[in-house]
C-alpha cells in the first residue's frame, strides 16, 4: 500500500478536471444557443457559416436597397401621374381653341392658362427630388445594388420631363436670326441682350455669364491672340450659352438653319461680329392663338403624352422588377439563414442531455475522488 501517490485519486481528480470542462463548454452552448462560440469548437464550420452570415447580410441590405429603389421611383411615377393631368387640360384646351367659335380674345385667355400648365409642368420637372436628387430634370442616373456580392445591380436612367424637353413650353415665338443668330427667351417671351466678348490674354476656355440685375449675357472667347480668334464660330459661343441655358428661367433659341460654321467676320480688341442669314427662324412653344395653330398644338401635346406615358411605363416596369427582386432576395436569405444555422446552431435537446451525463459524471467523480482520498487511512489499522 502506497500512501505517497494516491493512484486512485489522482485518477477521479483528472477525470473530474474532463467532466468538469465537458460541463462547463456544454453550458456556454446552452446559454449561447451556439454549437460554435470559438474557432475551437469547429473552425471550418466557423469559417463557413461566417461566409454565410456576410451573404446574408448583404441579402437583407439590398432587399432595402430595392426598396428604396422603389420608393424613388414612386417618388418621380407620383410627378409625371400630375404631368400627365396637365398635359390631358393642355389637351383639352388645345382642341377648344381648335373651333372657330372662340374669337381672338377667348384663344388668348385659353392660351394664358396653358402658359401657366407649361410652367407648372416644369415646376414638377424642376422641384421633384428623391434624398436631395433631383429627378425629372433629364441628369439623373442611378445604379441600384440589388445583391450581397460586386457588380450586382440594375441601372436605371430618368428623361427629362420639363415642358421644354416636352417641346410644351408655354406660346410659341417665332425668333428671327436676332443677335448673331442665338438668342435667349424668358417664359414671356421677351428677348435678352447678349454680346461676344474677346478675351486675347490667357483665360479658362469659352465661358457665358449671366448679369443677373440686367438680363445681359456675356460670352468671353479666350484666346492669346486677336488673329486665332477669327477662327471662332457660333458653335463656340452656342457652346458656352448652352452653359447656362436654364439659369434665371432663360431657354437658348437657335435658328433652324443654324449649322455653327460661320466664322467672325470682324475682330476687334473687344467683340467679334458674325454673318448670319437674316431669314433664319424658329418657332418654340405651344401656340393656340389661331384655329390651325391650336390644331397643330393637339399633335405635339400628343407627342407630349406618349413620352410621359412612355416614361411612366419604364418606371413601372422596373418597380415591377425591383418588387420581385426583394422576393427573390428574401427566399436567398432565408435558405442561406437555415444553412448558416444548421452549422452554427445548438441543438439543444441533444446539449442537455450532454450537460445532464457531464453533470452527473461530475458529481459522481467528485463522490470517487473523496473515497480515493480516504483510502490511505486504512494504513493506520497496520499501526494496531
Amino acid at each position: 500500500m502506497r500512501i505517497n501517490n494516491n493512484i486512485m485519486a489522482l485518477n477521479a481528480h483528472r477525470q473530474l478536471g474532463m467532466n468538469q470542462t465537458n460541463a462547463s463548454k456544454s453550458m456556454e452552448k446552452l446559454s449561447s444557443g451556439f454549437r460554435i462560440n470559438r474557432a475551437g469548437d469547429d473552425a471550418a464550420g466557423l469559417a463557413i457559416s461566417e461566409k454565410m452570415r456576410g451573404q446574408i447580410r448583404g441579402l437583407k441590405q439590398a432587399q432595402r436597397n430595392a426598396q428604396d429603389g422603389i420608393s424613388l421611383i414612386q417618388t418621380a411615377e407620383g410627378a409625371l401621374n400630375e404631368t400627365h393631368a396637365i398635359l390631358q387640360r393642355m389637351r383639352e384646351l388645345a382642341t377648344q381653341s381648335a373651333t372657330d367659335t372662340n374669337t381672338e380674345v377667348d384663344r388668348g385667355e385659353i392660351q394664358k392658362e396653358i402658359d401657366q400648365l407649361a410652367a407648372e409642368i416644369t415646376r414638377i420637372a424642376d422641384t421633384t427630388e428623391f434624398n436631395t436628387q433631383n429627378l425629372l430634370g433629364g441628369e439623373f442616373k442611378a445604379k441600384f445594388h440589388i445583391g450581397a456580392n460586386k457588380g450586382q445591380n440594375v441601372d436605371l436612367a430618368i428623361n427629362a420631363m420639363d415642358a421644354d424637353a416636352l417641346k410644351v413650353q408655354g406660346e410659341a415665338y417665332t425668333v428671327d436670326s436676332g443677335i448673331d443668330g442665338l438668342q435667349f427667351l424668358n417664359r414671356t417671351g421677351e428677348g435678352f441682350e447678349f454680346e461676344v466678348v474677346l478675351n486675347t490674354e490667357d483665360g479658362k476656355g469659352t465661358f457665358a455669364e449671366i448679369d443677373e440685375a440686367s438680363g445681359k449675357i456675356t460670352v468671353t472667347l479666350n484666346t492669346k491672340d486677336s488673329a486665332s480668334a477669327s477662327d471662332a464660330t457660333l458653335a463656340d459661343v452656342k457652346a458656352a450659352l448652352e452653359s447656362v441655358a436654364g439659369e434665371a428661367g432663360f431657354q437658348l433659341v437657335v435658328a433652324d438653319d443654324f449649322d455653327g460654321e460661320a466664322e467672325a467676320e470682324t475682330v476687334s480688341s473687344t467683340t467679334l461680329t458674325f454673318e448670319i442669314d437674316e431669314d433664319a427662324s424658329k418657332s418654340v412653344g405651344i401656340n393656340v392663338s389661331s384655329q390651325t395653330a391650336a390644331d397643330a398644338a393637339i399633335t405635339t401635346i400628343n407627342d407630349a403624352l406618349e413620352t410621359v406615358s412612355a416614361e411612366r411605363s419604364k418606371l413601372g416596369a422596373m418597380q415591377n422588377r425591383l418588387e420581385h427582386t426583394i422576393a427573390n432576395l428574401g427566399t436567398s436569405a432565408e435558405n442561406l439563414q437555415a444553412a448558416e444555422s444548421r452549422i452554427r446552431d445548438l441543438d439543444m435537446a441533444e446539449e442537455i442531455m450532454a450537460f445532464t451525463k457531464n453533470n452527473i459524471l461530475q458529481q459522481a467523480a467528485t463522490a470517487m475522488l473523496a473515497q480515493a482520498n480516504m483510502a490511505p487511512q486504512s494504513v493506520l489499522q497496520l499501526l494496531g
